[in-house]
C-alpha cells in the first residue's frame, strides 16, 4: 500500500472546476495529500504543467518582477501552473491574477497549508478569480473507499493512535516516527514563520495544554494563568493553531434557553495522530485513561471532514448548562438538531440527557459507538 494512491473526495470537485477561467485554490495542512492529488488530476490532461514551489529561493525569484511578458516565457506551451506553498510568495495573488486575465486557456491551481498566509496574498487580487477548496487529512469514508468498509473497521485503533495523515496510512510500519517529524517539524513550520509568534515556546506549551484538555471545555483564563500570558494571547495563538490546520473549535449551542452556558468553546485536533504525537502517548486503546476523550476527538474530526466537503454543511455544536449537564455533539440543519453522545464501550453507562431532551423535545438522538460507527460517518 505504500505506493497506492487513496482517491480523495475532493478529486472530484476539483476536477470540474478545472480551465473554467478561475484559480483553484486548495487549503490543508502540509502533508496533507494537496500535491499528490493535484498530480493525479492532471494525469489525464493533455498539455504540459508548470510546477513552482514557493518554498524554493529560486521559484520565489520568479514573482519578484511579474508581468505579461514575463508569464508568457515561463509558460511556453504548457496548459497549466501549479504553485506549491503559494502563502510564501508575497505577490503570488497579482502574479495569479495576470495569468488568469491574460491566458484565459491556462489553469493556475495554487496549494497552501496556511490559511492565514494565503487569504493575505490572494484575497484581494483574487476576488471573484478563484474556486477555493480545503483537504483535510485522509477521512474514514476517503479510507473505506479504498480499502473496504471491514478493513477499515478493522484498523479503528491503529487510527485511534496513529490518526490519517496519507504517509501514515500508506507506510504504517513507520508511523510514529514519521507523527512525530509531522508533530515537531512540518505543521508548525508556517506559523513558526509568521511573525505574529514571537513565543514559540509558548505555541509549544499552549499545543500540549490544548492535548491535554481535548473533550473538556476550555477557559482561556485558565489557559492564560497557566501559561503565565495575556487572555488575547492565548486567544490569537489558538486562532493561529485553527487557520494552521492544527486544531479547530467547537462553539457551544445556544438559543437563549435558560441555563445554557453562552460562550463555550471546546478545542479538537483534525488528527488525532498529531495529538497523541504533541503528548508522546501511544499506548494502545485498551490501556489509555484518556480513551473517552480520544474516541470523541476521533469522531468529531472525522465528522467535521465529512462536512467540510459539503456545499452547506450544517452548524456543529456541544450543548453545556450551567448546572453541568452535557451533550457531546449536536449539528444545526436549517433548524432541525440532531444530537450524538460518544460511547467507546457500548455497555458504558448514559445516554442523552433528559436535560438536552427537556430542552429540545424534537431533536434526533443517537449513541454512536465503534459498533455503528458507519451510521455517523458515512450517513
Amino acid at each position: 500500500m505504500a505506493d497506492k494512491f487513496i482517491p480523495r473526495q475532493l478529486g472530484g470537485l476539483i476536477a470540474g472546476d478545472l480551465f473554467r477561467g478561475k484559480a483553484i485554490v486548495i487549503h490543508g495542512p502540509r502533508q496533507c495529500g494537496k500535491t499528490t492529488l493535484v498530480r493525479h488530476l492532471l494525469a489525464g490532461i493533455d498539455g504540459g504543467a508548470i510546477w513552482l514551489n514557493g518554498d524554493d529561493d529560486a521559484d520565489r525569484a520568479l514573482f519578484e518582477t511579474v508581468s505579461v511578458t514575463n508569464w508568457r516565457q515561463i509558460l511556453g506551451n504548457n496548459r497549466v501552473v501549479v504553485i506549491d506553498e503559494a502563502q510564501m510568495i508575497p505577490r503570488v495573488g497579482v502574479a495569479t491574477k495576470l495569468l488568469v486575465d491574460n491566458f484565459t486557456d491556462v489553469q493556475v491551481i495554487l496549494t497552501g497549508s496556511s490559511s492565514f498566509q494565503l487569504a493575505n496574498v490572494t484575497e484581494e487580487p483574487l476576488t471573484g478569480r478563484k474556486y477555493e477548496y480545503r483537504l483535510f487529512p485522509l477521512g474514514f469514508g476517503e479510507l473505506q473507499d479504498a480499502a473496504g468498509f471491514h478493513a477499515e473497521f478493522s484498523r479503528l485503533p491503529e487510527r485511534l493512535l496513529f490518526g490519517s495523515y496519507p504517509e501514515i496510512v500508506t507506510d504504517p510500519a513507520n508511523a510514529r516516527r514519521h507523527l512525530k517529524l509531522l508533530a515537531e517539524s512540518y505543521l508548525f513550520r508556517d506559523l513558526l514563520q509568521y511573525e505574529g509568534i514571537r513565543k514559540p515556546l509558548l505555541l509549544k506549551k499552549l499545543v500540549n495544554a490544548l492535548a491535554l484538555q481535548v473533550g473538556s471545555e476550555v477557559s482561556t483564563n485558565e489557559l492564560s494563568s497557566l501559561l503565565g500570558v495575556s487572555r488575547p494571547t492565548v486567544d490569537a495563538y489558538i486562532s493561529l493553531l485553527e487557520k494552521a490546520y492544527i486544531v479547530f473549535t467547537l462553539p457551544s449551542l445556544n438559543r437563549n434557553r435558560r441555563n445554557e452556558i453562552r460562550k463555550g468553546r471546546k478545542v479538537y485536533f483534525w488528527d488525532v495522530g498529531i495529538r497523541n504525537a504533541v503528548l508522546d502517548d501511544f499506548r494502545p486503546a485498551e490501556s489509555r485513561p484518556d480513551i473517552g476523550h480520544l474516541w470523541e476527538n476521533y469522531l468529531v474530526a472525522e465528522r467535521m471532514k465529512r462536512n467540510g466537503y459539503m456545499d452547506s454543511p450544517p452548524a456543529s455544536y456541544f450543548w453545556r448548562t450551567k448546572d453541568q449537564f452535557e451533550v457531546d455533539y449536536v449539528e444545526d440543519d436549517g433548524g432541525h438538531l440532531t444530537v450524538w453522545e460518544f460511547k467507546w464501550r457500548a455497555d458504558a453507562a448514559g445516554g442523552i440527557t433528559k436535560a438536552f431532551r427537556n430542552t429540545y423535545p424534537d431533536a434526533l438522538t443517537a449513541i454512536v459507538t465503534p459498533a455503528n460507527i458507519q451510521d455517523f460517518l458515512l450517513a
